[in-house]
């Protein structure tokens, strides 16, 4: 951990969810992923090294299992790997109600499950319920040595260590005069930058053609089509405002089609239509259409999804803009999605992941005021019967490389 921390205007970082937690089978929301340490090590670890070297101050403990094994539970990956191997100083943190959820059926033998828990290394448990039967099992367990002191040693060091690096004991309660800088314009261009730097320029140009981006800003007419183009919520996500998040305008910021309003020409006239059918893209004169579709917000089991496909809404949009006019299909998703069988009726396809309230980042980045700098951070299947697939797989053949991204 960093002293930069007891600056007032810092906060401390978590690093989540330890460990595994994207690799389960069949990518199942609290599931079980199934490798060899030496793989697992090198596929899920990876990012940690990078967080603890950088100062992370606590780490949150996933749901899933490892080979079975609660990770909630599991001794050898939290404190002999973690912490020992790992010289991870600061706290480990429980996921909401992790100790209850580490039996099937939920709260079976909580006080065995709060042994364990603690036992493997949990510094501080999230317990926002039944937070007097965890006392009281953590009192007995520790009175009946089932606990050891040192472990209750180690778990309040960890602790203090965090506040007393946080400053909270000289300073316990937040400086309300920062409130007015939630949100502002300084926020929201780092946003919008973060923005601009993580668009995945997937394609851009058929063969023996001429790349449609950048994007003319001075064509006489251009139309935006898709369920996400004018819908921050669908920007954003789960876990916006509420926890599954919601389609429509549900915070302040820019939508797409209001970021390419305002990046055209004051002579280009901008047509948005969430669904046109082909007749209507092929008659009104478009130079080109901005087709920007993807997901339904969701959060944790929500998301749970065997096929991975672009819902029908943007694939019937897909196909009745980009079969009439030369377009560019912008993807809001937070994963990689089935998408070969549209990549030859369009000209340019952008992964734009989920952008968050600032929609002009992705314009900023479609009409060339910045370039494409973002690669793929894993790898993009062809259908969902490849996965799972990672670099060095025997049966390694993706849509996209890991690491793949274009560029102008």
């Amino acid at each position: 951990m960093h002293l930069l921390l007891r600056c007032r205007r810092n906060v401390a970082a978590t690093a989540k969810h330890f460990v595994g937690d994207g690799g389960t089978l069949n990518g199942i929301d609290e599931g079980n992923t199934l490798s060899s340490f030496r793989r697992f090590v090198g596929t899920h670890m990876a990012p940690y090294f990078d967080a603890i070297a950088k100062g992370v101050a606590t780490i949150m403990i996933s749901y899933s299992s490892y080979n079975g094994q609660k990770m909630h539970t599991n001794q050898f990956l939290i404190s002999h790997v973690l912490k020992k191997q790992l010289q991870f100083k600061g706290m480990v943190i429980s996921d909401w109600m992790g100790l209850d959820r580490s039996t099937d059926p939920w709260g079976a033998n909580y006080t065995n499950s709060v042994r364990l828990g603690i036992n493997a290394g949990l510094d501080m448990i999230m317990v926002p319920f039944n937070y007097t039967i965890f006392q009281e099992s953590v009192l007995s367990l520790v009175q009946s040595k089932s606990i050891p002191m040192k472990r209750i040693n180690d778990a309040v060091r960890r602790i203090l260590r965090v506040k007393f690096t946080l400053g909270l004991f000289e300073h316990p309660y937040a400086d309300r005069s920062l409130t007015s800088m939630v949100g502002s314009q300084a926020h929201r261009d780092l946003a919008r930058e973060a923005v601009r730097k993580s668009l995945v320029l997937l394609k851009n140009g058929n063969p023996g053609s001429t790349p449609l981006l950048p994007l003319d800003r001075k064509a006489s007419k251009i139309l935006v089509a898709g369920s996400h183009a004018n819908d921050i919520g669908n920007q954003c996500g789960g876990w916006t405002i509420t926890w599954q998040g919601s389609s429509g305008n549900t915070t302040k910021g820019t939508t797409i089609l209001e970021g390419i309003e305002s990046a055209v020409s004051s002579e280009t006239e901008v047509v948005f239509k969430e669904s046109p059918d082909a007749s209507f893209a092929k008659n009104k004169g478009f130079a080109y259409a901005v087709v920007v579709v993807g997901e339904q917000p969701y959060a944790e089991y929500v998301g749970d999804n065997f096929n991975l496909t672009i819902p029908k809404e943007g694939i019937e949009t897909i196909n009745n803009v980009c079969s009439a006019v030369k377009c560019v299909v912008v993807l809001i998703s937070g994963r990689p999605l089935v998408i070969e069988p549209y990549l030859p009726m369009v000209e340019a396809f952008v992964a734009a992941w989920l952008p968050g309230t600032e929609g002009q980042g992705v314009s900023d980045v479609l009409f060339g005021d910045y370039p494409f700098q973002g690669k793929l951070s894993r790898t993009w299947f062809k259908t969902v019967n490849q996965l799972p697939m990672n670099v060095g797989d025997k049966h390694y053949d993706p849509l996209f490389d890991y690491g793949f991204g274009l560029h102008y």
